[in-house]
């Protein structure tokens, strides 16, 4: 038998794929909730804006202040 890595390959979910796809330059959540067509706040921050910044694909312009009303997002290296 074939010896099995123990962590299995990162898979980037559609969600977090099609955010990384639509940002383009720096965004704030509203404009890209407006650019992918969604309304939820709290469904866009949990579906989307989460695992891309756990996955280091995206980053905050302002990472000390997460709640600031001047925040925006843009891709990181990785992304």
């Amino acid at each position: 038998m074939d010896a099995v890595s123990s962590t299995p390959p990162q898979v980037t979910p559609p969600h977090v794929k099609a955010l990384v796809e639509a940002i383009s330059g720096e965004m704030s959540r509203d404009e890209l909730q407006a650019v992918l067509g969604l309304k939820d706040r709290k469904s866009f921050r949990e579906i989307y804006l989460k695992p891309a910044l756990e996955e280091g694909l995206i980053e905050m312009t302002i990472p000390d202040k997460p709640n600031s009303k001047l925040q925006k997002y843009r891709l990181t290296v990785k992304g």
